[in-house]
This record gives structure tokens, C-alpha cells and sequence, in this order.
């Protein structure tokens, strides 16, 4: 049945006549769309949203829905599959998420005989990328608070509302898969009018999969977004609110106008570098680059201006023309890692190639930061820095997907404060931590990262998500309740403070095994705090073994301890001598295992005769196995460091 004109979308599509154009991503996937006026697009017919959603909501599905099926932009050809068109890495593909990444799309919409310039600037969905969502609102007026009518309000949706409340942005609610046998929008909905006070007859109910009640959205887009303001006679002021990199044009940033107009052939400078660019290319996302003669205030699009170094490019950077200076807008702070783990090659000579794959990688991902290391049992390799865990998995997989990188990546640390008595220093190499420290050390204070958790759980897993708390040392440990339901519908909101290198390990696997997988997990930076840590190192016959080293409380160094050297005594090969495999802390073992000698049958030529003739031949052997012993390495094999460092030592 055909929808009347005043509830259904008019299809704006753009003609191609430019033939193909330049994607940022490795597919060859062609820019349909034809040079567009921005000049019939002024501030009050622009909309700047977003959509933040907790993961696996169905944010992907919606901007499908939206870029798809509503606006033309891209041919809608199985209707109702998730193609995922904003999502462009492999990685993201195949795992269903969102990272980091360009992932801006204009849309023309025409409702009530207006055309209306769309611009969504889409967000990830997992706590790992936080800073990306915070990056993204910048350059925007409006949400859509994304929520699955089958989970409910969980820990990353309360993270994102307050965020993007804090930025003042207009939030739409949006109830999603409303179409599933075990949805409950009425439970849903009095769940979002009691934690964030919304009003039940604003929330949206939709299925993104199926497209029902999601042109209801574009409307309340157009009725509910305030258009952003911005005079076209000022001078030039943009914000710099992301960059990708493609390797024919340099760095390609993603920019707000706030005042004046930005043409091809301008000439800008940075607020935060003082460096000058020539604009080489001007254009907007549909959602591959469609270039245009210009951009006014309000519009969202991309730049090339022959940037060469992603460094160059500052999240949160102010843009103006040259000789025009503008006062700066304040910015937000730029990412910090969490997460540091090593990365070495399995051949040591791949080194150098290894070393050039991962600079060219992080010029498409300015989040990781990066920094030579050298180890003994691994050689040379570098450190990097991550957003999490999750980002830090993605690094490796992208690494071995494009660059086809063959790599070890030793166990995730986090960044400790060590105190001196006269300096403060960042430790996230274990190796660099000091041995011993106490009132008669230099060292007069060391302090571990500490974040705030919010773990949602039905209250029947309430006690579990409680010990798991409690073991990995957790401080005000307080509850309460979402919403009145009884039996399994009841959840509760579990509020604590965690060490971060508790959680960088297998937390959150414990976390789902422990709650059958409805626990969700959201945590945010609360700074440093004094602890009694140690560091652990191994040592193979008397000798330790760098890439191994461990931080950790000292409250678990004899559990940790027996874990790794049982772990080590399984994977290293017997040698030709007895080996000692300890744990230590300090100049104290706390933990040992040994590794018997392979031994030969000196005895078996001996046939007969007395005793005493064996016993001579063995105690020769062992004489010889302990010079031996004086004198002999013991190498751990590369499969040993696959072996041991894909498993957790918790």
C-alpha cells in the first residue's frame, strides 16, 4: 500500500556525471552523485545528529535504514539485511561493530516541500571507544539515544546520554527491535522515564531491521534538532573534529564550519600548530566523497589541503584563513591510552617491515601511540598504546589483514605512577618498574589507574557480579535497583571502583560467564590511587626473562606465581640439564618449578658386575650435567611465547 504523501519521504538522489570518485576506504566502491549547491542549504534546513547506543543495539541497522532505504543515498538492494555501509573496515565487517573512523554521511531528505541536508555522524557503541563518541558530538546538535526493547537500558547507553547531555545536544529516544517476540516496550520505556526522566510520548518505537516507524525518526530529525547557527559574512571558522589518511592526497579531515565559508584554493592555518595549508579539495560524504565548490555554516564535510602527517591534524583544532585570526573554540582532550602491550615480530629480521606496517597503520588511527622497545628472548619491537583492550584486538587483526603481519603481542599493561623523591615518572614497560621500593628505596609511592565501573544485571546474578567485584579488589561497592519488575525482569545497576589492570585482562569474560551474558559493562577514567605493587619477574635457570615481567598486587604474587611457572613448565623444552623455573619478587621466589634433565642410558652397555660400576657412570653424568648446567642457556622457543601469552594469568 502506498504511503500518503505527507508520511512518506521524497527520494533525493544524486546523479553520477563526475564518473568515479576517491573513497577513504580500501574498497573500490564508486561515489555516486554529482557536484552539489551547498548554497541551497542553509543553517535552518541543516541537522547535525548522531546515533549512541550500547553495543549490539542496532545502531548499524538504523543508519542502513536511514542511508538506504529513506534517503536513496545508496540503492537498497536486499531490503532488510545489514549491510553495514558506514562501517567500511574488514574488521568492523566481520565483527559487527563500529570503531574509529571516518563515518560521516550527508543525506538529502525532502518533507512538508523543504529540502533538508542530513548530516550523520555515526559513533562506535563499545566503552573502549568512548573518546571517539565524545569526538563525534562535537559536531553535532542532536542524538538519537538508541535502545534495544528486548535488553533494556544498559551500562554504555547511560555513559552516552550523559555525555551527550553534558554537550547540550537534543536527545531523541529511540526504542529499537520492537518486532521481536521478547520485546517489552512498556517496561522500556517507564525504564527510560525513571533514569533519565524522559517523557513516554517522545520515545520512538521502531524496528531498524525491517524499517517499520523508522520515517518517523526523519521527522522528528527535521521537527525536534535545533539547526546549527553560524553567520556566512564572518570569518572563517571550522572545527577539526576528525582525520583519516589516504596515501595519494595526505591526511583528509572532517570539518564543521562554524563562521564564514571555505573554498577550494583558501588558504588556512591551525589555532593549535600555526601551520598554513592550501584547500586542495572541498566536498561531503554520500556517503563516499562528493566534492563541492564550497562549504557554509552549519555543513559538515571533508578537506584536503596537502596535510602530510596525521599528527598535523588535532582533534579539536580551530581552522581559520590566513592572516584572519579567529579566537580559538575549546577543544576536548585529546585521547589517552589505557592499555600498553608489546609488539614483536616472530622472525626478528622482520623488524623493520614490521616497524613501517604499524606507522602506516596509525595514520589511520591516531588513538595508538607508539615507541621502539628492545627485549632479550624477543628482540626489537615496539610499545604501543591503546584505548582498551578491545581496540588493542582490532590493531592486531588489522595488522595481520592488510599488512599480513605475522606478530607475538606480550601481555596488556597499564600505565603506573612511580613516585620518587624528587620526580614522578610514567612506568607502562613492567621492565622499567622498579625492583624493590619501600621507605629505604628512592621510591617513595607508587600508584595504579583507577576507573569507575557500572555493571547492569539481573538480580538473580547480583551475588556473582558481587565476588567477582570483591576479587579484583573493588572499592565502594554499592547497587540499586532500575526498575520494579519482579523475578528475572527485576535488574540492578552495580556501581564500583576497580584497579584498570584488573579489568585488562579477562574481566569482562568472567564477567559474561558468570551472568550468562546479560551483564553489560561500562567504565570511565577515575585517576590514580596509592597501591602495593610489585613487580614479578621469571627467571630460567637463574636467568630472567624480560618479556615476561608482570605488575601486580602484592596480595597475589603466590597465586600468580604458581600459575606462570606451572604455565612455563609445560611449554619450555627439556634441555640436556636440570632447569629451575622460578618466580620472583625482588630477590624472594615465591614460586618454582623444575624441569628434569633429558638424561641418557649410560648404563645400558653394563651388563653384570658390581653395583659401584653404574653407580660411576652416573655420577660422571651427573658431574658433566652440572658444569653444564654453569654454562648452559636455555632459549624460550617462539611457540612458547604463542603458547603462553594467548592465555591469561588470572
Amino acid at each position: 500500500m502506498l504511503l500518503s504523501w505527507q508520511f512518506r519521504a521524497c527520494v533525493g538522489v544524486l546523479q553520477s556525471t563526475h564518473g568515479k570518485f576517491r573513497c577513504f576506504s580500501a574498497s573500490t566502491s564508486n561515489a555516486a552523485g554529482k557536484s552539489v549547491d551547498m548554497i541551497q542549504f542553509p543553517c535552518e534546513v541543516i541537522r547535525n545528529f548522531s546515533i549512541v547506543a550500547h553495543i549490539d543495539h542496532g545502531k548499524s541497522t538504523l543508519a542502513d535504514r536511514l542511508v538506504q532505504a529513506l534517503t536513496g543515498t545508496i540503492p537498497n538492494k536486499v531490503f532488510g539485511a545489514n549491510q553495514q555501509v558506514l562501517d567500511k573496515l574488514k574488521v568492523e565487517r566481520e565483527r559487527g561493530i563500529t570503531g574509529s573512523g571516518l563515518t560521516l554521511c550527508s543525506m538529502i531528505y525532502h518533507s512538508n516541500r523543504k529540502k533538508y541536508l542530513l548530516n550523520l555522524v555515526d559513533t562506535p557503541g563499545h566503552v573502549d571507544f568512548s573518546w571517539e563518541v565524545s569526538r563525534s558530538l562535537a559536531a553535532c546538535q542532536g542524538a538519537l539515544l538508541l535502545v534495544d526493547a528486548t535488553q533494556g537500558v544498559q551500562a554504555q547507553s547511560i555513559s552516552v546520554f550523559h555525555i551527550a547531555k553534558e554537550r547540550g545536544l537534543e536527545i531523541i529516544p529511540v526504542l529499537n527491535k520492537i518486532d521481536m517476540p521478547v520485546a517489552d516496550p512498556l517496561r522500556i520505556t517507564a525504564q527510560l522515564q525513571s533514569m533519565f526522566g524522559i517523557d513516554p510520548a517522545k520515545i520512538l518505537q521502531i524496528s531498524a531491521k525491517t524499517g517499520r516507524g523508522v520515517e518517523a525518526v526523519l521527522q522528528a530529525i527535521i521537527e525536534r534538532i535545533p539547526s546549527p547557527s553560524g553567520a556566512v559574512h564572518e570569518p572563517l571558522k571550522a572545527l577539526l573534529f576528525d582525520s583519516q589518511y589516504d596515501r595519494y592526497r595526505g591526511v583528509i579531515s572532517l570539518v564543521n564550519i562554524r563562521d564564514g565559508v571555505m573554498r577550494k584554493g583558501d588558504r588556512i592555518t591551525s589555532c593549535h600548530t600555526g601551520k598554513k595549508y592550501e584547500v586542495t579539495e572541498v566536498g561531503i560524504m554520500h556517503p563516499e566523497e562528493v566534492p563541492v565548490t564550497h562549504l557554509q555554516p552549519g555543513q559538515v564535510g571533508y578537506i584536503a589541503c596537502n596535510m602530510k602527517e596525521s599528527t598535523e591534524a588535532h582533534v579539536g583544532d580551530t581552522l581559520h584563513q590566513v592572516n584572519v585570526p579567529v579566537d580559538p573554540m575549546p577543544g576536548f582532550q585529546p585521547a589517552k591510552a589505557m592499555v600498553y602491550a608489546g609488539v614483536f615480530p616472530v622472525d626478528t629480521g622482520d623488524f623493520v617491515k614490521l616497524e613501517e606496517s604499524i606507522r602506516r597503520l596509525i595514520l589511520t588511527d591516531r588513538s595508538v601511540t607508539i615507541q621502539r622497545e628492545s627485549s632479550t628472548a624477543l628482540g626489537q619491537g615496539c610499545r604501543l598504546g591503546f584505548l582498551g583492550t578491545l581496540h588493542m584486538d582490532v590493531f592486531r587483526q588489522r595488522l595481520e589483514d592488510e599488512y599480513d603481519a605475522n606478530i607475538i603481542i606480550t601481555a596488556p599493561t597499564v600505565p603506573y605512577k612511580v613516585i620518587y623523591r624528587d620526580q614522578m615518572l610514567i612506568v607502562s614497560n613492567p621492565t622499567d618498574f622498579p625492583d624493590e621500593w619501600g621507605p629505604t628505596s628512592r621510591v617513595r609511592e607508587v600508584q595504579e589507574p583507577m576507573v569507575k565501573a557500572s555493571i547492569i544485571v539481573p538480580e538473580e546474578y547480583l551475588g556473582d557480579m558481587m565476588d567477582l567485584c570483591f576479587s579484583r579488589r573493588a572499592d565502594d561497592l554499592d547497587h540499586r535497583y532500575l526498575d520494579s519488575g519482579t523475578g528475572t525482569s527485576a535488574r540492578v545497576m552495580l556501581t564500583c571502583t576497580l584497579p584498570l589492570s584488573e579489568i585488562v585482562t579477562d574481566f569482562f569474560d568472567q564477567l559474561k560467564s558468570r551472568s550468562s551474558g546479560y551483564a553489560s559493562f561500562d567504565y570511565e577514567d577515575a585517576g590514580y590511587k596509592a597501591s602495593n605493587l610489585v613487580k614479578m619477574t621469571f627467571l630460567l635457570n637463574g636467568k630472567p626473562v624480560d618479556a615476561l615481567a608482570l605488575v601486580i598486587h602484592r596480595s597475589m604474587e603466590q597465586k600468580i606465581g604458581r600459575i606462570w611457572v606451572k604455565k612455563l613448565h609445560k611449554v619450555i623444552p627439556r634441555q640436556l640439564f636440570e632447569v629451575p623455573i622460578q618466580a620472583a619478587v625482588g630477590k624472594r621466589i615465591v614460586a618454582r618449578e623444575t624441569l628434569p634433565a633429558m638424561r641418557a642410558d649410560v648404563t645400558a652397555g653394563l651388563y653384570g658386575g658390581h653395583y659401584e660400576r653404574k653407580l660411576k657412570h652416573l655420577e660422571n653424568q651427573k658431574e658433566s650435567k652440572r658444569r653444564m648446567k654453569k654454562i648452559g642457556n636455555v632459549d624460550l622457543p617462539q611457540d612458547a611465547f604463542f603458547d603462553i601469552l594467548s592465555t591469561r594469568a588470572k
